[in-house]
């Protein structure tokens, strides 16, 4: 196991724990990943770090559904809180807590009148 990579090794709901190398935990806040493949799509989920429980171990809270997510499942830790972008560029556009565009307009910058 790589000192990024941990794996899950419990799912609760939206809450799971996962378990990373002695010495390396993912700070509080950090965001956690977990490719997934659920009914043959592939998923990326997205946790962040909510407390450090000991015997290095983290509880995470996830982002998305969990639907499909299982112990021993490969997570790895971003080593960065979630990030979004800011500034004119995201002005008037519609984005989910994670940051991505929702509002189906292919680009971030638009021109506007000066």
């Amino acid at each position: 196991m790589s000192a990024r990579v941990g794996k899950v090794v419990q799912v609760i709901g939206s809450t799971l724990d996962a378990e990373f190398e002695e010495g390396h935990l993912p700070n509080i806040y950090n965001a956690l990943t977990i490719e997934s493949n659920v009914m043959g799509n592939k998923q990326l989920l997205t946790c962040e770090v909510q407390q450090h429980l000991g015997g290095s171990r983290v509880r995470a809270v996830a982002l998305q559904s969990t639907d499909g997510i299982k112990r021993g499942d490969q997570i790895l830790d971003t080593g960065a809180p979630i990030q979004v972008p800011v500034g004119e560029e995201t002005l008037g556009r519609i984005f989910n807590l994670l940051g991505q565009p929702v509002d189906k307009q292919h680009r971030i910058c638009q021109n506007r009148p000066g």
